[in-house]
C-alpha cells in the first residue's frame, strides 16, 4: 500500500478500479494543483472483472479499508472502462442552444449507438468543427458517450455502500488526458513532445486492460478499450514456467526487451521464456494501436497523429517503449504526471490514471 498524506480542504480522489487492485489520488485544485494523498491496495479474484463489479460486499469492504486507512476524503470521482461503453464522435450543423444541441445529439445516437437510448445514460462535448463557406454552413465536431443504465448503477453502488459521495463518474479516457495531455505531464523518450496544433496524440495506458485514446490538446477525439493488457502476459508467462502471478510480473520488468538475454541475471530458461511472453506481448499490442489508429483516421475530420504517450503499469517494461515505437511508426514517450514525480516508476505508472480523474476538467 502506498500513502502520501498532507493537508486536506475541497479536495477531490479520482478513483480507478481493476482487477488486481484499486487505486485513489487525492487532489485540491484551485488556481493550483496540490497533490494531498495516493493509496493503491490489491483486491481478492473474482471481486471486479473486465472493466464490472462482481462482487458488490467485498468491494465495499476493500473501499472502506482504503479509504479509512489512507485518511482519503470522500468526495470521489470515479472512472470507467468497459466494453459497455461506446464513444462516437459525429459531425453535426453547428447549434448554440445547448437543449436543441443535447436533442440533436441524441437523434443522431438512435443511429450511431449500439445499444437502447432509454437504457444508457449519454454524455457529449464539442471537440472542434469545420467553419462556415461559401458552399456549405459551420459544421461541430461532437464526442458522444454512452454507457448502460445498469453498468453505472452497479459501479456507484459499491462506492455508496463504502460511505463515499460520488460528484462524478469520468470515461476513464477522460482523466489519462488530463493527466497527461497538457501541463500536468512529465514525458521521456525518443519525442519530449506532443506535437503542434494541428496534430494529435495517442496516449496508450497498459494495465489489465489496454485504454486508447487520441486527443488534440486536452480534447479527445476517439478512444477504445481493448480487452488486451499487461494481465495477459502475466497469465501466459505464469502458465508457460508455473510461476505465481506476482513473480511473473517480477520477472517481466526484469528480463524487458532492451538487453541482450545473455547479459540477464538468474535462469536461463525462465529468461528465454519471459523474453518469448514479452514479445508476443509487445506484437498484440501492436496489433490494437495499428487497428485503432486505422479506425480513427477513416473518421471524418480525423486530426493527424504524430506523437504517442505510453503510461499505466506495462510502461515501466524496459524497452517495452522503444519495441512499439518501432513498429507502429510513430514515436512514443514515456509519460508520468509531474505531481507524482517523488513516487517511484510503478507507483506513478499505476496511479497515472487516478491522478487525472481527480484533476478539473
Amino acid at each position: 500500500m502506498i500513502q502520501l498524506t498532507r493537508k486536506r480542504e475541497n479536495s477531490l480522489v479520482g478513483l480507478e478500479i481493476e482487477a488486481e487492485s484499486v487505486a485513489a489520488v487525492e487532489v485540491r485544485t484551485g488556481g493550483s494543483t496540490e497533490l494531498l494523498s495516493t493509496a493503491v491496495a490489491p483486491l481478492p479474484p473474482g471481486v471486479f472483472e473486465d472493466g464490472e463489479v462482481v462482487n458488490t460486499g467485498a468491494l465495499t469492504e476493500a473501499l472502506k479499508a482504503l479509504f479509512s486507512d489512507n485518511k482519503l476524503g470522500s468526495r470521489v470521482r470515479l472512472g470507467i472502462a468497459n466494453q459497455r461503453m461506446v464513444v462516437r464522435t459525429m459531425r453535426l450543423p453547428a447549434i448554440d442552444d445547448p437543449g436543441e444541441l443535447d436533442a440533436a445529439v441524441r437523434f443522431q445516437a438512435q443511429e450511431q449507438i449500439p445499444m437502447p437510448i432509454d437504457q444508457a445514460v449519454l454524455d457529449h462535448r464539442v471537440v472542434g468543427g469545420v467553419p462556415a463557406t461559401a458552399d456549405a454552413p459551420a459544421q461541430i465536431d461532437v464526442v458522444v458517450i454512452a454507457a448502460r443504465r445498469d453498468m453505472i448503477e452497479s459501479s456507484l453502488a459499491p462506492l455508496r455502500d463504502a460511505g463515499l459521495k460520488v460528484v462524478g463518474v469520468d470515461l476513464s479516457a477522460f482523466g489519462l488526458i488530463r493527466a497527461l495531455g497538457g501541463s500536468h505531464a512529465s514525458l521521456t523518450g525518443a519525442e519530449n513532445g506532443g506535437g503542434n496544433s494541428s496534430s494529435s496524440t495517442l496516449f496508450c495506458n497498459i494495465s489489465d486492460v489496454t485504454n486508447l485514446a487520441v486527443a488534440k490538446g486536452r480534447s479527445c477525439l476517439f478512444t477504445r478499450i481493448s480487452p488486451f493488457g499487461l494481465s495477459d502476459v502475466v497469465t501466459n508467462l505464469s502458465n508457460a514456467v508455473g510461476l505465481t502471478p506476482e513473480h511473473a510480473a517480477m520477472w517481466l520488468n526484469h528480463v524487458g526487451l532492451d538487453r541482450p538475454l545473455e547479459s540477464i541475471e538468474g535462469d536461463p530458461g525462465v529468461i528465454a521464456e519471459t523474453r518469448a511472453a514479452l514479445e508476443a506481448g509487445a506484437s498484440s499490442l501492436h496489433d490494437e494501436l495499428r487497428l485503432s489508429l486505422d479506425f480513427y483516421g477513416a473518421q471524418e475530420g480525423a486530426v493527424p497523429v504524430e506523437h504517442a504517450v505510453l503510461c499505466g503499469p506495462g510502461s515501466t517494461v524496459p524497452g517495452l517503449a522503444g519495441q512499439i515505437e518501432a513498429s507502429v511508426g510513430l514515436p512514443f514517450s514515456v509519460g508520468r504526471p509531474a505531481a507524482l514525480a517523488e513516487l517511484d516508476a510503478a507507483s506513478a505508472a499505476r496511479l497515472t490514471l487516478p491522478y487525472g480523474l481527480a484533476l478539473d476538467e
